[in-house]
């Protein structure tokens, strides 16, 4: 698998985006739970359109498509994709500090490639969930893994990395819009319904008093590269926990390009263990 996944991250990137559409439309095609999740989702958000559920279908194809080219090509070559960085100071300005620097990445974009870039100017520590197909798990490490970053579970383990390089200066990047497990979240309002979130960003922020900043990288037209924007959170409302104010600088961001957010990721289930919310206006089975 590797080996066809490295003879794949050779083509051209505006050639892998354009198959990645055409993937996209096939699952669309053939899985009622992708259109689902996909269409429920984007009307939670408020987008009836069909032109942006159409674009938005495309995207995630692009999305899987371009993995390869991250994960496997070399560090420099992968992390020359970037064509553009627009916030870089407020990077530079959080490690100056030495506190160390939480940088949120959502499913937005391509995730991966911010990390690819962020990683050769600065020791990187990301924590990821092991995919259920084990054989794509070696390719993700592979990918992930480089001279100045690692990859770490997201279990007890991995969060005692992750406090370990906030405690040496250095940065980690987290997925906050993943569905945390059972007792590692509470339930939040994201996009008007309630969503389990992770308490575990604003924990740590606390804990080690480091700055946290979001960032997702923005794919160009045509496949020409990607362009990343970094953020800072948002001053909280009144009365407003860290966890809705966190969900609510998600809100714009993925608002601010909404066709390249993963819209068919079940972001409001409800994980084992865990008590199912009294409202959820959405009709999509939430635990599925």
């Amino acid at each position: 698998m590797i080996g066809i996944l490295r003879w794949v991250a050779r083509l051209p990137l505006p050639l892998l985006h354009a198959v990645g559409i055409v993937l996209g439309w096939i699952v669309y095609a053939f899985s009622p739970r992708f259109r689902r999740y996909h269409s429920g989702n984007l009307l939670q958000a408020g987008y009836a359109g069909a032109a942006l559920r159409r674009k938005a279908v495309g995207e995630t194809g692009k999305a899987v498509l371009e993995l390869p080219a991250i994960w496997l090509l070399p560090h420099q070559q992968s992390a020359a994709l970037v064509r553009e960085i627009i916030g870089w100071e407020l990077i530079e300005s959080a490690m100056a500090q030495g506190r160390g620097l939480i940088l949120l990445t959502p499913h937005l974009g391509c995730w991966e490639v911010s990390a690819q870039y962020f990683s050769l100017c600065y020791p990187f520590t990301v924590l990821y969930s092991p995919p259920k197909v084990q054989a794509l798990d070696s390719v993700m490490r592979a990918g992930r893994d480089r001279a100045t970053m690692k990859s770490v579970p997201a279990d007890l383990t991995g969060v005692r990395s992750l406090y370990r390089a906030l405690q040496r200066g250095e940065a980690i990047g987290i997925l906050p819009d993943q569905v945390p497990g059972g007792g590692e979240g509470e339930w939040t309002e994201f996009f008007g319904r309630a969503a389990y979130t992770m308490t575990l960003v604003m924990r740590m922020a606390r804990a080690r008093h480091a700055p946290v900043l979001m960032a997702f990288a923005e794919r160009l037209p045509r496949g020409a590269g990607y362009r990343i924007r970094v953020e800072s959170l948002p001053a909280a409302a009144p009365e407003e926990s860290p966890e809705r104010n966190m969900n609510r600088a998600l809100e714009a961001f993925i608002r601010s390009c909404p066709e390249q957010y993963l819209w068919a990721y079940n972001r409001y289930k409800v994980p084992a263990g865990v008590s199912a919310p009294q409202a959820n206006t959405l009709a999509v089975n939430a635990s599925a």
